[in-house]
């Protein structure tokens, strides 16, 4: 009850037309996060860093103030997101920026007309995640009863809960590590979450039926 009266909370906060973001700024502010994040947003190679671009702007919020706070550890994140460093306001349009980038799931059909420079440029924003080996009746049947709720269908996510699909699997089975050993905290009703109750294998197929979501995309 407590969780979703504060996901009810943060999409009144962000649809209040008061509310008001200037992407202009959160590219700018972009600029320090590219380091590691990417020009687009697109995340390590590897899944060192996450993918950033298009995710769910009051998640982006969300975790940076965790991060500046440091309820949510991560030693790298600490100078950045400190006060002096990231008010409320640059948090606000920095996730508005990086929620509005959209990275295409399929290689572009190229014009005859189009350059050299355009042909990059546009298959640099190309975002594929590679299939991975797993259950995949199995994964989806977990996914559809225990993850849907929060992370929406289509892996888009809602309110303040993140967007899965499209996300690096690397990445996303090393915070599943880390909500299972405690070490990062996956809801407010209690310590662990749904993630303890599952096997190993459980998680690889849950990870190898989200890299499916993004062909629906």
């Amino acid at each position: 009850m407590k969780l979703r009266f504060l996901t009810l909370l943060l999409a009144l906060t962000f649809a209040s037309p008061g509310y008001a973001r200037d992407l202009e700024k959160g590219k700018e502010i972009n600029a320090t996060c590219a380091g590691c994040h990417g020009e687009l947003g697109q995340g390590g190679s590897r899944g060192e860093y996450p993918r950033l671009a298009g995710q769910r702007e009051s998640y982006l919020v969300n975790q940076l103030k965790a991060f500046r706070a440091r309820t949510r550890v991560n030693i790298p994140m600490y100078p950045y997101t400190q006060e002096r460093e990231l008010p409320d306001e640059d948090i606000k349009d920095i996730a508005a920026y990086l929620a509005s980038i959209e990275l295409p799931t399929k290689w572009p059909v190229f014009k005859e007309s189009d350059d050299a420079l355009t042909r990059l440029t546009l298959t640099e924003r190309v975002m594929i995640i590679p299939r991975v080996t797993g259950d995949l009746a199995n994964g989806e049947a977990i996914y559809q009863k225990k993850c849907v709720t929060c992370h929406a269908k289509n892996g888009m996510g809602r309110g303040m809960f993140p967007m899965l699909v499209g996300q690096y699997t690397n990445y996303l089975k090393r915070q599943m590590d880390l909500y299972v050993k405690g070490e990062r905290p996956h809801d407010e009703e209690a310590v662990g979450g749904v993630l303890n109750s599952f096997k190993e294998a459980d998680l690889q197929d849950i990870l190898a039926y989200i890299t499916t979501l993004q062909d629906q995309q």
